[in-house]
């Protein structure tokens, strides 16, 4: 486990102290520095504590852990993401306003429990930040979970203060989110023998898409936002324009050059791939239930799904192509491929990242404008970002196994985000004056080109 992964499990942990320090900062009427410093204290001592408590307790049991380590980590920290996700839909619990030692004693045991389990996975997935001893480096762990869940309380305090309950559930579901993910990474990597998902670059690029997704469904929790029909027309030109983009200059293009190398016309097997890609994306079109947001167009076959899963059905549809795609690019950038630069896996990374923020905040706004809570929609918004990741590693994968593949893979890619986009273009002018649509597709496409350029 090296240091951005001890990072991200760092924030993780601290979600569930920063919820509760929310609701400590709604219950007083008077906040002073004497609050926050409580509250940071507690939280993160107690945190830091637990797990330098359960490695010392696994490292009794090292050689029974380690033959089974990356399963142990895999389910040990899908357990607590999902009880704190399960726990984001749970009624709130009353949170007393003192402070004093018997109630915060409580809250910190409460809320650090869990980080008792990720001491064991220290033993199944050491951590590798210092040039020392394992020891050295579980202190070093545990010191920056306490520090960072410290800094998070204290402004968990302050957010309740000012904004109310509102944001409790949304932390405890990106908390809950990353810890499930670091497991699931844990395990991938022990399977894949190859050992290119130990290369914190593809790691890194996988996470930065979802970031995106985050964001934009994050902002289901501004209360007064709400998108007019120009805005929506104008983020969903740009998505668009990104994502042709991305299609033709950051995979078909480089998928020519690639076959170029084996066949005299390369344009040959990548325009046969791309119609595959487009066959591909409209079988799970009609195979997938699912409604489009704001349209209320539902395509696929009758289900008795509810509308909340058929909203974010649509864009879990529309991530399956772009994990292909930065999958892709970054398998070539592990191998190290001449015909893929060394900026474009990055690029497309970031790229995707954009275009996600209007996907996620076309499923979680129309969700919570049709009655859906908030913490819902915020969830259902980042779950429709979870296949970036899960296809990228998959393709990471294959890709590896079977070099030869990977301009088809990408040609396929290229085919299916196409097919997508122009799906939806329509709806652009399904209103008056699409002006503003139309020339944000094209602001997307040049974005995207000149980065991939320059």
């Amino acid at each position: 486990m090296g240091l951005f992964e001890l990072f991200l499990l760092s924030i993780g942990l601290a979600m569930d102290a920063f919820a509760v320090s929310i609701c400590k900062g709604l219950a007083v009427k008077k906040i002073t520095a004497k609050e926050y410093l409580l509250c940071g204290i507690w939280f993160g001592t107690f945190q830091g504590l637990m797990p330098l408590i359960g490695y010392f307790v696994g490292s009794r049991f090292e050689r029974f852990i380690n033959m089974v380590a990356p399963w142990v980590a895999f389910i040990l920290l899908s357990l607590i993401g999902g009880n704190m996700i399960k726990e984001a839909f749970s009624p709130p619990e009353e949170v007393k306003p003192e402070f004093d030692v018997k109630t915060m004693f409580m809250m910190a045991v409460a809320t650090s429990i869990d980080a008792l389990a990720v001491g064991i996975t220290f033993v199944a997935v050491p951590v590798k930040v210092l040039p020392s001893g394992a020891v050295s480096n579980v202190l070093l762990a545990v010191l920056m979970i306490g520090i960072i869940t410290c800094i998070i309380s204290m402004i968990g305090v302050k957010i309740g203060h000012i904004f109310g309950i509102r944001y409790k559930s949304g932390s405890e579901i990106m908390g809950g989110t990353i810890l499930i993910f670091i497991g699931l990474r844990s395990l991938i990597t022990h399977l894949d023998k190859s050992k290119a998902l130990s290369d914190t670059d593809i790691i890194f690029g996988m996470l930065i898409p979802l970031i995106g997704t985050l964001v934009g469904s994050a902002i289901v929790y501004a209360k007064k936002v709400k998108l007019s029909e120009s805005v929506k027309r104008i983020l969903f030109g740009l998505s668009s324009g990104i994502m042709v983009s991305i299609a033709v200059w950051g995979m078909i293009e480089p998928a020519v050059s690639g076959l170029k190398e084996i066949f005299k016309y390369g344009i040959i097997p990548v325009a046969a791939c791309f119609c595959g890609g487009v066959l591909f994306q409209y079988i799970l079109d009609n195979v997938v239930p699912h409604t489009h947001a704001y349209s209320n167009i539902t395509e696929g076959p009758k289900n008795k799904l509810g509308s909340e899963i058929r909203v974010m059905l649509t864009e879990v549809i529309h991530h399956i192509p772009e994990g292909i795609a930065i999958g892709a690019v970054y398998a070539g950038h592990f191998l190290k491929i001449e015909w893929i630069s060394a900026s474009m896996a990055l690029v497309l990374a970031i790229a995707i990242a954009v275009q996600n923020i209007p996907e996620a905040l076309f499923v979680s706004m129309p969700l919570r404008e049709t009655g859906t809570n908030t913490g819902k929609s915020f969830f259902l918004g980042i779950i429709s970002g979870v296949p970036i990741p899960l296809f990228g590693i998959i393709t990471v994968i294959v890709s590896l196994l079977f070099t030869n593949v990977l301009p088809y893979v990408m040609a396929l890619a290229g085919g299916a985000l196409i097919y997508t986009t122009i799906e939806e273009i329509p709806l652009l002018g399904s209103k008056e004056d699409n002006d503003k649509g139309v020339l944000s597709v094209v602001a997307g496409f040049v974005i995207v080109m000149l980065m991939i350029y320059l």
